[in-house]
């Protein structure tokens, strides 16, 4: 009898090679992990949260979450990961939307009564003084807040600038926490936010009789470890700004290294008390301050020009100075007659 022969038809499909299933597992895995990173950030957004480290970190640079959510939407459609997809549109969505500019921009009810120009630097432990000062010579603003400017910092402005910034009030001290609001009209000082970690003094001004408040602020940076600091003292920020609804008590300008963006809710809560965002109100809302070094290509806008509703805002522009890891910043102001009540 004749043994049966064999050919290709007769053979049975072994298993498939276990090597694709294992890449696309691997891939689904990083998916998701990018994915429940990036969920957790914008989650505590949606909450109105800074949450724990590392988020209120993350959250500084917020818009870029759209890089790791795009690298698991791939991962997920190469493992044929559907669940993944529709995750991944989603978190990509949500990125998006909180990405946009933060803040009111309606116009002053008043009609205009005074202009000036308005400029903050974090002159990086007092070394950005000889450049900020070349800023100052070309810009010529009427306000000047300097942040992280010791005694010898100040004597510098004193010495160089001093004829057209005659009034000043500072907290002398060395490191990063000195500080100074110089000015081209009279200030008389007021009790600024003692009790802060870095100096945070504050005066009131007169802009053509009209009088302006004046704050400037430089909490603590979000370290780990820290939030508790930097969470106090945002809110100190806070209940000033809020003070009489931060409507009622006048004209109001709050310029600074604040050390927190539009996506964190400690600053929310400051712009909600009534204050305006310069940048926001001139088209410029996202450009990056910091740190200098990468802004052009990637930062976070915690440098701010914060404004009561008596203020519209002609343009904004941010200088690199060039010695410190901070931008300057530079917004030019309309003061409005507003009517109170």
């Amino acid at each position: 009898m004749a043994t049966p022969t064999r050919t290709d038809d007769d053979t049975l499909p072994g298993p498939p090679p276990p090597a694709p299933r294992r890449r696309r597992g691997a891939r689904a895995w990083l998916a998701g992990l990018l994915l429940l990173g990036v969920s957790v950030v914008t989650g505590c957004r949606l909450l109105d949260s800074d949450g724990f480290t590392p988020v209120p970190q993350l959250l500084a640079f917020l818009p870029w979450l759209a890089v790791p959510t795009g690298a698991a939407l791939l991962l997920a459609a190469f493992a044929r990961w559907r669940t993944g997809l529709v995750w991944g549109v989603l978190a990509l969505a949500l990125v998006a939307w909180y990405s946009e500019p933060y803040g009111k921009t309606s116009a002053p009810d008043g009609p205009p009564h005074a202009e000036l120009r308005v400029m903050t630097s974090n002159v990086e432990y007092s070394v950005a003084t000889g450049t900020l000062i070349d800023a100052v010579r070309r810009e010529r603003p009427d306000l000047l807040f300097v942040q992280e400017c010791d005694p010898g910092c100040l004597a510098e402005l004193r010495k160089e600038i001093g004829a057209d910034y005659p009034h000043r009030t500072a907290v002398e001290a060395y490191g990063a926490e000195g500080s100074a609001i110089l000015s081209r009209t009279p200030l008389r000082a007021t009790a600024g936010l003692p009790g802060s970690t870095l100096g945070m003094p504050g005066a009131t001004t007169e802009i053509k009789g009209e009088r302006v408040r004046l704050q400037l602020a430089h909490p603590m940076p979000p370290l780990p470890g820290g939030l508790g600091t930097w969470r106090r003292e945002l809110d100190a920020l806070h209940d000033l700004a809020a003070a009489d609804d931060g409507v009622a008590a006048g004209p109001m300008i709050v310029a600074g290294d604040f050390n927190a963006t539009q996506d964190h809710a400690a600053f929310r809560r400051i712009v909600d008390a009534g204050l305006r965002d310069g940048a926001r109100l001139a088209d410029s809302s996202r450009t990056a301050t910091w740190p200098s070094s990468t802004a052009a290509l990637i930062g976070a806008q915690i440098d701010h020009v914060l404004v009561s509703r008596d203020f519209g805002a002609r343009d904004a522009r941010f200088l690199d100075l060039g010695d410190t890891d901070h931008r300057t910043v530079v917004v030019d102001l309309t003061l409005h007659k507003t009517p109170r009540g």
